[in-house]
């Protein structure tokens, strides 16, 4: 958890919007706005801050995955008329992949500074000294929640719960079907193996369904208890795997023409392979929007709705080339189709229905905005790099400055100046978007847009204007330079603490192991967990691998300990009674070897023993 000095205001200091009333006419709404005091004997009580606010976020489902983006074939009936009742921004950013969008989401600090730099073997793990938009609220009398994919760390001092949520039900890792599965829970998104506040716990139903069903119970305890709530709604739908989701939803799509939504290659072939795995990312998106249809009837049945603040966002760009309207690009792309959202804001009794601004805003702007909206003061040592944007939200005419969003996304222990990084000003983008692990010696080859005159990006003007290409590149070093230098060993990943009374058993997978040869976290790679041992002592330890294809020997060393026993054929797990640890920092290595060769074992479990 982050350590801060905490300050909360009573009530929020509303600007008068410049609106010509006359035009708009004299709205209850409007009187609200002009004069909370007005409003104060509503059923849900002081409008000066909501009530609830809901945050949701879906994962890899893109731009322009809505019925309200113009897709011609997808069904998004509850989004849609969410859109029609919210304030948007028009030019709203984020990052190329997950994980990076989420430490920025929940810090309003750029990624870089937090240690999230991508998005597995050990570069999602978050800095646990970083202070999160559930720590700011619960701080502000918010009861905090999170329901569906974290993927900033899944042990100890990392997980949400240790990070400001009061509630928490999520799966490990970066999404279902990746190693950090429990076993038994393997590529499960109907009947999922869960984590319930750190236990592990079997769900009946589809993932989907869990996460807004666990929403809603928790909001309406709440509500009984007469406290406000803030909830996290990240989905893992509509991220792969694919195999399983709504069979209903996908019979629908699969029996439809998508080629309306195809971009790219036209052969049959291609959209062969298209046409199946894009039915069934439609399917899970449409069971997304069912959930937000149930969960604003919820809102309505419990009285919630008006001054309830309800936020959606996607992740990054989709898992997929397809339909994002007039932009080019996908997940993983600094093009304008990879780092763009759809941002709906639903507060119906403050934010009035078809507000918009064009102003260019991103996911670092989130936290500031929802402590404005909340009147939760930002502490005065807490370095924040977005800015709230209620006032464009509200629709108020407020001097808004020239400045540049930066979105980069690397593989790699350390971040590689000009690689995959996108500078996006109001009307100009400067960016360089190969993905090589080795930049030029020479100066790359950068290109600029117009995004006012070239939203699509197909006219590269940095041939024709050098000044501004040599003024954005000044401009991106320096930002470069300074979210490097946020600690002195910036880009190290925060090390996973055993033995704590906060997490009996420490779970490790390949999700967070640094690599130590092979390809990542693929079967046959090597790798180790990087760990400090917070008490000495004696520890169980449990290893899982894969079946052993003949005989062999496993080999486990944590610190000052090792040990090394014999693996009949076919075995896939051993268990070690009582290893004794010293305190410290460690490396836990853990490997398999049989018929010559060497691999890395699936997941570690260590638990302290009672004394």
């Amino acid at each position: 958890m982050g350590s801060y000095n905490s300050g909360v205001v009573s009530t929020l200091s509303w600007r008068q919007p410049e609106i010509d009333m006359r035009t708009l006419g004299i709205t209850a709404l409007a009187i609200c706005l002009l004069n909370l005091s007005a409003c104060s004997n509503s059923p849900e009580g002081d409008l000066s801050r909501p009530q609830n606010v809901i945050l949701i976020m879906t994962d890899d489902q893109g731009y322009g995955d809505f019925g309200f983006m113009g897709n011609p074939v997808i069904n998004t009936p509850n989004l849609d008329e969410m859109y029609e009742r919210s304030a948007t921004m028009a030019r709203f950013h984020v990052s190329p992949v997950c994980a990076p969008t989420r430490a920025n989401l929940m810090t309003g600090r750029y990624n870089y500074r937090t240690r999230a730099i991508d998005t597995y073997i050990g570069r999602a793990m978050m800095e646990p000294e970083e202070v999160t938009m559930a720590e700011l609220l619960g701080d502000a009398g918010y009861k905090t929640g999170i329901f569906g994919k974290w993927h900033l760390g899944d042990n100890y001092p990392l997980r949400p719960q240790d990070q400001g949520f009061d509630e928490v039900l999520v799966h490990r890792g970066g999404g279902i079907g990746q190693p950090s599965d429990p076993p038994g829970g393997e590529r499960k998104y109907t009947d999922p193996i869960l984590f319930h506040n750190g236990e592990r716990k079997q769900m009946s139903g589809y993932c989907t369904d869990i996460y807004f069903d666990a929403a809603m119970e928790f909001l309406d305890r709440n509500q009984k208890a007469g406290e406000p709530s803030f909830i996290y709604l990240p989905t893992n739908a509509p991220h792969g795997p694919f195999q399983d989701v709504p069979e209903e939803l996908y019979r629908k799509y699969a029996d439809m023409d998508l080629r309306p939504a195809m971009v790219g290659d036209a052969s049959d072939e291609a959209y062969d392979r298209f046409h199946d795995d894009t039915a069934r990312k439609f399917a899970m998106i449409e069971n997304v929007d069912q959930n937000i249809g149930r969960l604003f009837e919820r809102l309505k049945a419990s009285g919630a709705y008006e001054n309830t603040l309800v936020m959606f966002l996607v992740d990054n760009g989709p898992n997929g080339v397809r339909y994002v309207r007039e932009l080019r690009g996908a997940k993983g792309g600094v093009n304008e189709g990879g780092i763009r959202s759809p941002f709906l804001a639903h507060w119906p009794s403050v934010l009035q229905a078809g507000a918009t601004s064009d102003r260019v805003v991103a996911h670092y702007d989130v936290l500031p905005t929802v402590l404005e909206a909340t009147g939760t003061a930002i502490p005065a040592d807490l370095q924040l790099d977005g800015r709230s944007f209620l006032p464009l939200l509200r629709g108020e005419h407020v001097a808004w400055p020239e400045r540049a969003v930066y979105l980069q996304w690397h593989r790699g222990d350390v971040p590689v100046r000009y690689r995959k990084f996108a500078a996006v000003e109001q009307q100009y983008k400067l960016l360089h978007g190969d993905f090589e692990s080795e930049m030029p010696p020479s100066e790359p080859e950068f290109e600029l847009y117009d995004l006012q005159a070239d939203p699509s990006e197909l006219n590269n003007l940095a041939g024709d204007k050098p000044e501004i290409v040599a003024r954005m590149k000044r401009d991106y070093d320096a930002w470069f330079d300074d979210v490097g230098a946020t600690r002195p060993d910036n880009y190290a990943p925060p090390r996973i603490q055993i033995g704590t009374p906060h997490e009996t058993t420490t779970v490790l997978t390949r999700q967070d192991w640094r690599v130590i040869s092979g390809e990542n976290w693929s079967a046959g790679s090597l790798g180790q967990w990087l760990v400090r041992v917070a008490a000495a002592g004696d520890y169980g330890i449990r290893i899982l691998f894969r079946p052993a294809p003949t005989a062999g020997r496993l080999h486990v060393k944590i610190g000052g300990y090792e040990q090394s026993v014999a693996v009949e054929a076919g075995a896939a797990e051993v268990s070690f009674d009582a290893a004794t640890l010293e305190a410290g920092a460690a490396a836990v290595h853990a490997a398999l070897t049989f018929d010559g060769e060497t691999e890395g074992v699936h997941q570690v479990y260590i638990s302290q023993l009672s004394e």
